[in-house]
């Protein structure tokens, strides 16, 4: 049985060539290929409500599996794409940010849904620090996070992320409280004396 890592990269590869056949000039193969997966999509999609239906109709324990099937990768993601899954997008969202909080906690990090409007999602991340190397890492855990439990995110903003500068040096207002730097004339930095 494929893992929730292979199930995604079949999604991903899917997609792809969903996206080849669209570029295909339009002609009666086209048209008899995408009747034949549109037939396909209908009758498993009405085979898997289906199979839902008979779950539920099992009383408590019906809609705790129904739940436990939302919950798994490969089943959730399944549920997805023919639009059964039993949470809605907002609460997967908030069951990614719990997922990928012990994660981030490692880099200092704190990652909290902002805003969720028709599948445009902001993620808001609070650092302890600003070490290059653990932003990108920083991003690519929550970009991950997103998007095993809501795929169907259409665009994904991450605010409150400070790309490295390209020389690697860190600015010097970064490092000390701005109360105590000041810009000389000719544009140099200066400590300045903090009243006491």
């Amino acid at each position: 049985m494929a893992n929730g890592g292979e199930f995604q990269e079949k999604i991903q590869q899917l997609g792809k060539l969903i996206a080849q056949f669209d570029q295909m000039p339009d002609g009666p193969q086209k048209n008899g290929c995408k009747e034949l997966v549109q037939l396909l999509m209908d009758v498993h999609g009405a085979g898997l409500e289906r199979v839902l239906e008979i779950v539920f109709e099992n009383e408590a324990s019906g809609a705790a599996i129904i739940d436990k099937l939302g919950q798994d990768s490969i089943a959730g993601s399944l549920l997805l794409l023919y639009s059964l899954h039993p949470d809605d997008l907002e609460t997967r969202l908030r069951r990614a940010m719990e997922r990928m909080r012990p994660r981030l906690r490692k880099l200092a990090c704190i990652a909290e849904l902002v805003r969720v409007v028709e599948g445009v999602v902001q993620v808001r991340v609070t650092t302890g620090h600003s070490c290059g190397s653990s932003t990108k890492d920083v991003k690519a855990i929550v970009e991950e996070g997103v998007y095993e439990f809501a795929p169907d995110v259409t665009s994904l903003e991450i605010v409150g992320l400070v790309e490295p500068s390209p020389s690697g040096f860190v600015a010097l207002e970064s490092l000390v409280p701005h109360s105590l730097v000041g810009v000389t004339a000719n544009g140099h930095a200066s400590h300045l004396e903090s009243a006491e």
